[in-house]
């Protein structure tokens, strides 16, 4: 796949390379994975990244091995740290204590270990409305831990992530494909991987302190849901036809799925708990671009965002 790296980005200075050391929790996943290809392609480093399975090698990079339950590792994570990228949660567990586990006891545990250091945390929008979902709620209790750190923190809600290599909206282009989209009720913003890699990287550098930021591609006011998948199909050729999904209908899937899933010993792709923050109208971010003018600005809008993960998607197999 081909590395873009937009000049919006601050160029690393010849003389201080390699002299600001990050750890990145998450960094296995797909979103951690882009902070990594795009910290080795600028230079950035060296960095400790947190894996509960061996790794292949990567230049710059020396793998940690633990969870975020770990304490010694995370200790080893941070040590020598100017920075801590956290990235790694739950987005999907079976009861509340599965989410808190991950989500609110790992970021205790990662703050514990990372002290007054630049701290950069990733949470999501679903944290704006913690008594929607489980996981929302998560996400706002472990905010919460971040603010009331001795850390030099910003947080970051992103919106919905997408981009080549996302599993999550894989379906929804797969559907796309053969003319149809499931629009739930309500709007939505969006942010291509590349882009919110990026903005995490630059915040490890320097910039706003002590802020929530709500980032996204810039589009004011979103898309609504059949919108976005009139653009999947674009991308595609095709010509989509929206599907009204309409609360009760998520819920009633939701609950199908949960069912099964208990008899598969699998946890459900759309959850009750995912059903709950979905039906939400507005998942629209509030406007944190602004904060990171003249350090950061998104790259792709929809329509080349969409066209880079369908690439990334055939190029994979995957379409």
């Amino acid at each position: 796949m081909t590395k873009r790296i937009p000049e919006t980005f601050p160029t690393p200075d010849p003389s201080r390379k390699r002299e600001r050391r990050l750890a990145v929790t998450g960094a296995t996943g797909f979103v951690g994975g882009r902070v990594l290809d795009l910290a080795e392609a600028l230079g950035m480093g060296p960095i400790r990244a947190l894996a509960r399975r061996p790794q292949p090698e990567r230049p710059g990079v020396e793998w940690v091995m633990g969870d975020l339950a770990d304490r010694a590792a995370l200790d080893r994570l941070c040590d020598g740290a100017d920075a801590v990228i956290h990235i790694a949660g739950v987005v999907n567990a079976a009861d509340k204590s599965g989410f808190d586990f991950g989500n609110v006891a790992g970021t205790a545990n990662v703050l514990g270990a990372a002290g007054a250091k630049r701290f950069v945390q990733v949470s999501s929008l679903a944290a704006r409305q913690p008594q929607l979902s489980m996981y929302g709620g998560s996400k706002a209790a472990a905010d919460k831990l971040v603010q009331a750190s001795d850390a030099d923190w910003v947080i970051v809600r992103p919106p919905a992530v997408y981009g080549p290599g996302d599993r999550e909206m894989l379906a929804l282009f797969r559907l796309a494909r053969r003319g149809l989209a499931v629009a739930p009720r309500g709007r939505l913003s969006l942010i291509h991987v590349d882009d919110l890699a990026r903005a995490l990287l630059a915040l490890a550098e320097g910039g706003p302190s002590g802020v929530v930021l709500e980032i996204d591609d810039g589009r004011i006011g979103g898309y609504g849901h059949d919108e976005f998948g009139r653009l999947v199909g674009a991308g595609m050729g095709r010509r989509v036809m929206a599907i009204p999904a309409p609360p009760p209908l998520l819920h009633a899937a939701a609950t199908l799925g949960t069912w099964a899933g208990r008899l598969t010993g699998h946890l459900p792709k759309l959850s009750r708990d995912r059903a709950a923050y979905i039906a939400h109208p507005d998942w629209v971010a509030a406007g944190g671009n602004a904060a990171l003018a003249g350090l950061w600005a998104p790259r792709f809008d929809a329509a080349a965002g969409i066209a880079d993960t369908i690439a990334g998607y055939r190029a994979r197999g995957w379409l």
